[in-house]
């Protein structure tokens, strides 16, 4: 009785798992783009972003979803969608850098999520006024308070911040003085980063009110 042998090759390999592909944007004008989260931009079938990130970068025929305040809204369109294809969401700054990847983190497996970083309104900020900032300490004052001793005063001390309406150019200044900051530390006041209008004002810490108002923007104080 003859035997025969037959050679069977099983492919193993599993499905490619589509992503929840998180690009920043940069700090705002679309030339700070990195090219890769452009060119996955423009390739995506199924895009989320901010509305105005929709006007600079969607497409005609890309199905798109703006971020609003209905976060759950916008977390069933990626689910919808995900089994599909890849779904890219487009986050203003850095992903890292309060964005909308805690929420999807939350929601969704890291495995189920890659990032693209982008270069965020704060790097942004510290590059224009040519200070480096590995020794700096970060808040958010933009819909919170940071808690006392991240802004409370130290000598040498680097402080950059996020702002919003509530706690503005104005009214920021006054709490830092009430945390230690001398009257004559020194100010950047950010505007407008990245576009045709940016505006970065200087003075002391005294004289801030002085200064148009800015309420989302960047605010660097340091001796």
């Amino acid at each position: 009785m003859a035997f025969y042998k037959f050679s069977v090759t099983v492919d193993c390999r599993m499905d490619k798992q589509n992503k929840i592909i998180v690009v920043g944007i940069g700090p705002g004008n679309p030339d700070y783009i990195v090219p890769k989260g452009l060119k996955t931009i423009q390739g995506a079938k199924y895009l989320v972003g901010g509305k105005r990130a929709l006007a600079d970068f969607a497409q005609a025929g890309q199905d798109t979803c703006a971020i609003t305040a209905d976060i759950p809204g916008v977390m069933a369109f990626i689910r919808d969608r995900l089994p599909k294809a890849d779904v890219v969401a487009m986050v203003s700054g850095d992903p890292g850098y309060y964005s909308l990847l805690d929420a999807l983190r939350r929601e969704f497996a890291p495995e189920q999520i890659e990032v693209i970083p982008g270069i965020s309104s704060m790097q942004y900020a510290f590059a224009k006024i040519a200070l480096p900032w590995h020794d700096a300490t970060l808040a958010s004052f933009h819909g919170r308070v940071p808690q006392p001793e991240a802004i409370e005063y130290k000598p040498g001390k680097i402080l950059g911040m996020l702002t919003d309406s509530q706690h503005n150019s104005h009214t920021i200044p006054q709490i830092l003085l009430e945390h230690g900051w001398p009257a004559d530390a020194r100010l950047y006041i950010c505007s407008r980063l990245s576009y045709p209008d940016e505006a970065i004002y200087t003075c002391t810490m005294q004289d801030a009110a002085a200064k148009p108002l800015v309420t989302h923007g960047i605010i660097i104080a340091h001796e």
